[in-house]
């Protein structure tokens, strides 16, 4: 990896190639091209939103991690979304009767899961995605991510709420997700708002449990009068928070063109490139 980042991160293909993105996001999407970043692969991945799988075209850059919505395939996205890689941990999944190849994607911020194309896409997309992720904690000497956001629980994996078990969801009565566990949960099990800082500057939505839970923690640091302040890495200004209200627009958009004929699955069809 180091080699293929030596060799790619001057030259004008690289530059090429990063423009070619920042153009396919347009003014929707953030500056991409600095100093020392270099592409290394693309593809199209399908990643389990909250009402339902669907498919999000990725970059991998040797620090950072890009995925967006497809408007038209390799023309336009929008919504776009930037990880940095050093915060990334990686685990692989089984198969669902829905979705093969799964992984997911855990930050301290948002986790979520994706799946790809064939099992060998999988591999590669874990190969590149861990030794970039490796590279990066060696350079700035930090440790693995030890802190993840909980990934959301789809909608359509219960139809009653997973604390009190007896509201049953209905066009009438909403579904609500904890920002601190995932759990699909009814209104009257998640009133409470608590403020948790690595997700959020303001107060989240918490399920009933998880509001005892973090009251009590916070009461027990009270307690040993912790006074030390939170330190915030600012590498991750700007990093979208795990609230799923950004997911939640983007996965419905309605711009959005995708063939419904596609047979992601086949296996004679690749998703994926990786550049050398």
């Amino acid at each position: 990896m180091k080699e293929m980042v030596d060799h790619l991160v001057n030259t004008e293909i690289n530059s090429q190639r990063i423009a070619s993105v920042e153009n396919c996001f347009g003014a929707s999407g953030q500056p991409l091209a600095v100093q020392g970043r270099v592409l290394l692969g693309e593809g199209i991945l399908t990643k389990e939103c909250r009402k339902k799988p669907k498919p999000r075209v990725f970059f991998l850059f040797n620090d950072i991690l890009v995925y967006g919505s497809i408007v038209i395939n390799k023309r336009k996205y929008n919504s776009q979304h930037i990880i940095p890689l050093e915060d990334v941990t990686l685990e692989t999944l089984p198969d669902t009767l829905q979705m093969k190849n799964r992984w997911m994607i855990k930050t301290s911020k948002k986790s979520f899961v994706v799946s790809a194309a064939s099992l060998t896409e999988r591999k590669e997309w874990l190969s590149h995605l861990e030794e970039c992720i490796r590279h990066l904690l060696t350079k700035t000497g930090r440790q693995p991510s030890t802190e993840h956001a909980a990934p959301w629980i789809p909608d359509k994996a219960t139809d009653i709420c997973m604390r009190c078990t007896q509201t049953k969801f209905s066009t009438l009565t909403r579904r609500h997700h904890c920002r601190k566990c995932g759990f699909v949960v009814c209104g009257d099990c998640s009133r409470q708002r608590f403020l948790m800082p690595r997700l959020s500057p303001k107060p989240l939505r918490v399920c009933s449990l998880c509001y005892r839970q973090l009251m009590a923690e916070k009461k027990k640091e009270a307690e040993v009068d912790l006074r030390q302040p939170e330190q915030i890495d600012s590498s991750m200004t700007g990093y979208e928070p795990s609230s799923g209200e950004d997911s939640d627009k983007s996965d419905d958009d309605k711009v959005e063109r995708w063939p419904g004929d596609a047979e992601f699955y086949a296996s004679e069809v690749s998703w994926s490139s990786f550049h050398s």
